[in-house]
């Protein structure tokens, strides 16, 4: 029997449609992604119209970014969202930066593949990234290992992902380098997450692939070399390049 066809990221779709609270920054990081594109040699098309939410038009692509997304699904009606699904269970990726973990109560299965949601956020601060050393080996912070530090506004979850089924936590945030929860949702009495804050994980899950990154709220982290490489191998990992 001949092995399977060597797999290439070739084709990326990021969609930045929010349906919450629209970063002001999301213009600017939309654009990175096409010059991140033309940079890699990867064809990387951007929408805010969910029309593009069909199989038709979703199978020319094998990774699709959410950027920043509030509420994901809001927008999308039932046959959208089945599109999605399929597309995804036929072995493709999805990469969601920064916001797309932010409030997505409006669809069940993409806040089940998330495994957590918003509930506070720091101001814009360096903090310690400290890699998880069982998957060290993840081409995603490989380069990395063992911690980094990263200038960037970070997410506080209302959980930790850590054990949930197929989830690996890439790595971590250390809460004692950082002010994890800014003074707006400390008065609102929001804790912080504690020895377990993740900042990124993948889920490989009914076919396809699931990777979150804290990272992108604007594109100064996104153009460092630690954002491009990271990225780099986030769109990497979702498509299943293989040798």
């Amino acid at each position: 029997m001949s092995p399977p066809p060597a797999r290439r990221l070739e084709n990326v779709l990021v969609y930045s449609k929010p349906s919450w609270y629209v970063h002001p920054t999301l213009s600017a990081t939309n654009h990175w992604f096409l010059h991140f594109g033309w940079d890699i040699g990867v064809n990387i098309d951007q929408t805010d119209h969910t029309g593009v939410f069909n199989l038709d038009d979703l199978m020319r692509y094998q990774v699709l970014v959410l950027n920043s997304t509030t509420n994901f699904g809001q927008d999308l009606d039932d046959q959208q969202k089945a599109d999605l699904v399929t597309w995804f269970r036929q072995g493709n990726g999805i990469v969601s930066v920064h916001a797309a973990a932010v409030h997505h109560g409006a669809w069940d299965w993409y806040a089940n593949l998330v495994g957590c949601d918003f509930a506070a956020d720091s101001v814009r601060t360096p903090a310690r990234l400290v890699i998880d050393p069982a998957h060290a080996e993840h081409p995603a912070v490989k380069p990395f290992a063992p911690e980094i530090w990263v200038n960037e506004e970070w997410l506080c979850y209302d959980r930790a992902v850590t054990g949930q089924p197929d989830v690996k936590v890439l790595m971590r945030l250390d809460e004692a380098t950082f002010e994890p929860v800014r003074e707006k949702f400390q008065q609102m009495n929001v804790q912080p997450m504690g020895a377990d804050h993740p900042a990124a994980w993948t889920r490989e899950t009914e076919g396809g692939r699931f990777f979150y990154t804290a990272i992108g709220h604007d594109a100064r982290v996104l153009n460092s070399n630690f954002g491009r490489r990271h990225m780099l191998e986030a769109l990497r990992w979702a498509a299943g390049e293989t040798p």
